[in-house]
């Protein structure tokens, strides 16, 4: 499903290795729920991945 990324205030680049917290704001309605788990991809690769920590409707 594609949509967009926020990241913290100040945040402009995370790098490999990073921990952070981000906001993603979907195009189309998506079933999630709290620990799911999720790849980010751009450009048919993986360019990062995480953990569903909270769901804001």
């Amino acid at each position: 499903v594609t949509g967009s990324l926020h990241l913290g205030e100040g945040v402009e680049m995370i790098m490999p290795g990073d921990n952070t917290q981000i906001s993603a704001e979907l195009i189309a309605p998506t079933a999630l729920e709290k620990g799911a788990r999720f790849a980010i991809r751009e450009g048919g690769r993986t360019v990062g991945a995480g953990t569903v920590t909270e769901i804001i409707e």
